[in-house]
């Protein structure tokens, strides 16, 4: 999968955006949110995972919210961003939360390991779930960190993810355009390309959907601010150095000439939701099959004799 295109994301820059909005409790009014829409989608499936692993776990937000749904899990969190994981530990490992003291017996241990999603160097086959929230948009090479997740999930366990869309912060790109500034913007993945990839990576069954979330906002000093919050932008070819004041005040002044009807200015935030299944494998002389591709439409019949292959004539 390694000759598939790099997205134009810088991993040192990610980190560094990250580091400097730890601990993202500022941003947990979407990926909180999102992290339940995620757990209602997950009421459909019937799994009870024990081992689960939360791909982009952050400051391990969504922690409390999985134990609840799985009580015995054995969490192990994984993140690239020293700061965030800091932040995890003190809240959930040194600190016995509220969790801990409304249980009469311990919780499982906790796991916390600083790792780049596409390396966990996690054994193979060890987790029964990888959960991700709002992370794979992220990563430069999102094929990659799905072969990743596949290596590390057992036999028929379950793949689930959110990710921003293409349609995400389609205002903002406007505006800049408008305002005539200089600077590129994140790309961001179509759904359909992800259930592609999740295909080729060896995932059955890959099931995605999209929403459209729009924020509305009086000023759009406070949409910047929210913009901020959720990660800034580590685009390796965007614009060199600091943005001004001069800078900034044509992109409020663009954004000031999108009011609508009733005076609030929009962010759109075009969210794609993705699960699939591990597949059962036969080890072969050509590597690793997935049990789905031995597929008939009927019985084989025992007591006929074996298929035959021959050439095709020039004729056929």
């Amino acid at each position: 999968m390694s000759q598939l295109p790099r997205l134009p994301i810088n991993q040192a820059h990610v980190v560094q955006q990250f580091t400097r909005r730890s601990p993202l409790d500022a941003a947990q009014f979407l990926y909180g949110e999102i992290a339940q829409r995620m757990l209602q989608r997950l009421s459909y499936i019937r799994i009870a995972p024990k081992d689960i692993l939360d791909a982009g776990c952050g400051a391990g937000h969504a922690l409390d919210p999985l134990r609840a749904r799985y009580p015995e899990l054995n969490y192990t969190g994984l993140d690239a961003c020293d700061a965030l994981l800091k932040v995890a530990q003190t809240r959930y490992v040194s600190k016995p939360g509220f969790w801990h003291k409304l249980r009469n017996k311990p919780t499982p241990a906790l796991h916390f390991i600083q790792a780049d999603l596409a390396d966990s160097s996690l054994p193979d086959q060890s987790m029964d779930l990888v959960w991700s929230n709002l992370a794979l948009h992220w990563h430069p090479e999102p094929h990659v960190v799905l072969s990743e997740w596949r290596r590390i999930l057992k036999s028929d366990a379950l793949v689930m993810f959110s990710s921003l869309g293409p349609g995400t912060f389609k205002e903002l790109r406007t505006a800049i355009e408008a305002a005539g500034l200089t600077t590129n913007t994140m790309e961001f993945v179509d759904m359909h390309d992800f259930g592609d990839l999740m295909l080729r990576t060896g995932f059955s069954d890959p099931v995605m959907d999209q929403e459209i979330i729009t924020l509305t906002y009086r000023t759009a000093e406070k949409l910047l601010e929210d913009l901020r919050d959720l990660g800034g932008n580590p685009r390796s070819d965007r614009k060199a150095g600091l943005s001004g004041r001069a800078w900034r005040a044509r992109l409020i002044q663009a954004l000031e000439r999108q009011r609508h009807a009733d005076g609030t200015i929009h962010l759109s935030l075009e969210v794609a939701y993705g699960h699939a299944w591990r597949a059962t494998v036969r080890r072969g002389p050509l590597g690793d099959l997935p049990v789905t591709t031995f597929k008939r439409s009927k019985a084989l019949d025992p007591n006929a004799p074996p298929p035959r292959v021959r050439p095709r004539t020039p004729e056929e």
